[in-house]
This record gives structure tokens, sequence and C-alpha cells, in this order.
């Protein structure tokens, strides 16, 4: 593969990719994300949407403009792109590099894992390099897939493993992007024309033996439907099929055989923070939601709602790149659906809570406290978001007396009651 230092970034706006965008090397490719680099809208592109911050942008923190930006390290939206985790190392042996390949290895795997990101960006070279690499294409049923099939799985060999259809998922567990034609079948996303496409897919599959692991696997579907119980944003029920997670997806809209991708960004682009692991504050991130969000009071209380419910629920694998804001072509900007909502203290390396609210989680969350930042810094009004968290309590005292009608096994239900019932006393007890 022949490196550049340019890459060109593609957006999905009225029905096809546009090119709206270069993403230049200033510094050393090998230092990865921390390379400088010169960003700038296409003149046309600019234009045409001067000003905009939803779906037509780059991201939100990326106004379109003729300004360009000049910054120490890759800009945010593109670390969205970047495949990490499980994605990351099947793409690293597909390119022939060392698994143990850092930093060094960011700007090849940019230009060859971004052709098919969440959201409605892609990089150009990256998605060139991809349908370079798409031989026979055929579907299989739903069972051949949850099943890994001999078939299936030769299939995926044939086109680099997971790589043909997870490079751009990001995240530890073995995840494809499939598709649903209007055949029935699944094909791999970027195999599919958009005129065939159905619906969309994640389809997450078991890792190893663990059991741990495995638990978490089966109670995320269950956890789907105490999300939706709770009142929270939910797109559509997951559906767990052997060891086969099939995870509706909600960046794509399909509407009279044309499809719409919506842009999406994490928390990590939308707070401006490079690099991974990063973990910004609650606080900080509310303070940012209420200046970039549609309707500031409505996302404010989902996001409250969701920290509860990940209190009350042990999903303390919360960070800044499984939470993320969806932005539409009309201007509206909000919270995506929830998603990656599972018992994660069952997993066995003993995950901490990552983001925190700041000073007030000496004995578990002051929600008072959190108000008094929230409302103070944001100046929205107090009054909702109390009703909002208070609502709570009866939905919570429900899942705690009807847990295993929600599809929660016995050890982990016994687990969580606790937790559970202390949240809904401090939703009811908050002024």
């Amino acid at each position: 593969m022949c490196m550049k230092d340019e890459c060109t970034i593609q957006l999905f706006a009225a029905g096809q990719w546009q090119v709206v965008a270069n993403v230049t090397l200033l510094g050393d490719a090998v230092r990865g994300w921390r390379a400088a680099t010169y960003t700038g809208y296409a003149t046309e592109w600019a234009l045409s949407h001067n000003g905009a911050v939803d779906a037509w942008a780059l991201g939100s923190q990326f106004a379109v403009g003729l300004r360009p930006w000049k910054l120490e390290h890759w800009p945010v939206f593109l670390l969205d792109m970047l495949p990490q985790g499980y994605g990351r190392g099947e793409l690293l042996r597909q390119l022939g590099l060392p698994e143990t390949a850092e930093a060094d290895a960011d700007w090849p795997l940019l230009l060859t894992g971004a052709g098919n990101s969440i959201g409605n960006l892609r990089v150009k070279e990256a998605a060139d390099w991809l349908s370079s690499r798409v031989g026979t294409v055929r579907g299989f049923i739903d069972e051949e897939v949850a099943a890994r099939s001999e078939d299936f799985m030769s299939y995926l060999s044939q086109h680099g493993l997971f790589v043909a259809g997870s490079s751009g998922v990001q995240g530890e567990w073995p995840k494809i992007l499939l598709t649903r034609a209007r055949d029935g079948l699944l094909y791999l996303d970027h195999t599919l024309p958009d005129t065939e496409a159905t619906a969309h897919y994640i389809v997450k599959f078991g890792r190893g033996p663990n059991e741990r692991l495995a638990a978490i696997l089966r109670h995320e579907a269950s956890y789907m439907a105490i999300a939706a119980h709770l009142g929270l944003r939910v797109h559509s029920p997951l559906s767990l099929r052997d060891r086969a997670l099939f995870i509706p997806r909600f960046d794509r809209v399909v509407e009279a055989g044309r499809v719409t991708r919506l842009g999406q960004e994490s928390l990590a682009a939308l707070m401006g923070m490079a690099g991974f692991g990063v973990a910004p504050t609650h606080d900080d991130v509310c303070a940012r939601l209420a200046k970039t969000c549609s309707q500031p009071a409505v996302e404010m209380l989902e996001y409250l709602k969701r920290d509860v419910a990940n209190l009350a629920f042990g999903n303390k694998d919360k960070h800044a790149r499984n939470t993320a804001i969806q932005r539409d072509f009309a201007g509206n900007i909000r919270l995506t659906p929830v998603f990656d909502f599972a018992p994660m203290y069952l997993h066995p390396d003993g995950l901490a809570r990552r983001i925190r609210w700041q000073g007030k989680e000496q004995t578990g969350v002051d929600w008072k406290a959190v108000l008094d930042t929230v409302c103070g810094r944001t100046k929205l009004a107090r009054e909702p978001l109390v009703a909002g968290l208070q609502s709570l309590a009866k939905p919570l005292r429900e899942v705690a007396e009807m847990g295993p009608d929600f599809g929660l096994e016995p050890e982990v239900y016994q687990y969580l009651v606790p937790g559970i019932l202390a949240q809904a006393q401090a939703m009811e007890q908050l002024q």
C-alpha cells in the first residue's frame, strides 16, 4: 500500500458519498494520532453549508466553513473511525503488521480501516481499499451467522475475517456489520448496494469460554428491555441467537428504498478530547451537551437518567467512546439511543467507573449536588429535572421486584437488587 500524508473525507448526503474535506499530516505519521494535522472543508461544501454543525458537518465542534483547523493531533472525528480492539487486531494481521504495533500503525490503519464506519463519514482511501477486496458476494441465513457455520466462517476468512465487516466498529468484542437484503439474507454491509437494503445490524459474538463474559452478552437484550421500561431512549429490541447478539443499527434509516446515514460522534469527539482512555467529568459533559444539543433540557434529563440506570444495574464500563450524540440533516442534535448497556460489573478485568461527577461520589452519588452543579452551569430549570428523575423510582422498583421477567438470571438479579432499590430511594428523596 502506498502511504500518503493526506486523506480525503467523504460524507454521505442526498443519497451519495461526497468529498467534503481533507486532512493533511503535518507531523510524522509514526506518531499516530498525536501527529499534527491541517484540516479544511472543500470550498464548494463550505459555501453550500456554511455554519452547519449537524449531519452536514464533520462534527458538532467542526462547523462547516472556510476556516481550516491546524491541530497538534488528529481531528477528533478521525479517532472515532480508527479501528480499535478486536477489529484493530484483525486489520493489523491483514496488513502484515505486528499485533503489538501501536501509534506507528495508526495512519495505515485509518487509510484501510475507516472505509465503512459508523455514522455518515468515511475515509475515501479506506473505502477504495475495502472495495478492491470484495470478492464473491453472497448472503447467509440468520442461523448460519449465529452458529458461525463453516460456510460463513470460510467466507469471512476470504474477506479478511472480521475486518471485512467490523474494521469501522470499535470495542473489544468481535463484531461485524451485516445488512439484510430484500431476499431476506444477511450480507457483509459494504458488499450490498443501498437499494437492496432493508435493515442494518451490528452482530456481536461471544468471546471465548469465560462464563462471566458470556453472562454479559446474554444479558444485553434484557438490559435493553429494562432501559425501555425505565423510559430511556432506546431504538429496537436486541436479539440473542446462540452466542451472537443482533443489534439493530440506529445510524441508518431505510425509507422507500433509500438509506440515510446519520452523523454520530462519541463523547470524546464532542468534548474535543484526542486519544483513547480519556475521561471527561460528567459535569463538563453536561455543560457541553447544553451548548450543543437542540433541546438541552430534554437531553440533560436523558443523560442524568442514564447515569442513574448505569449505577443501578452495575454498568461500570461507560466511557467517552461508548456514549455518543447523533446529528441529522435538519439541525437536530441529541444523544443517540442507549447502547452498550450491560452488567459490566461481571467483567473479569474488574472494570472501574470511568466518567464521574467531580467531587460528588465519595459515598455514592450526591444527586442534589449533581443538580446544583448541572443547573448552575447550564442555567436549565431544576424542577423538570427533579420531576423526571423522580419518575424513575417506580419503574426501578418494578424491575427490582420482577427482574426475572425481564430476563435477569438469578445470580445477576440477586446481586443487582440492593443497588436498584438504593437508586429508587435516592430518586424518591430528591428535591
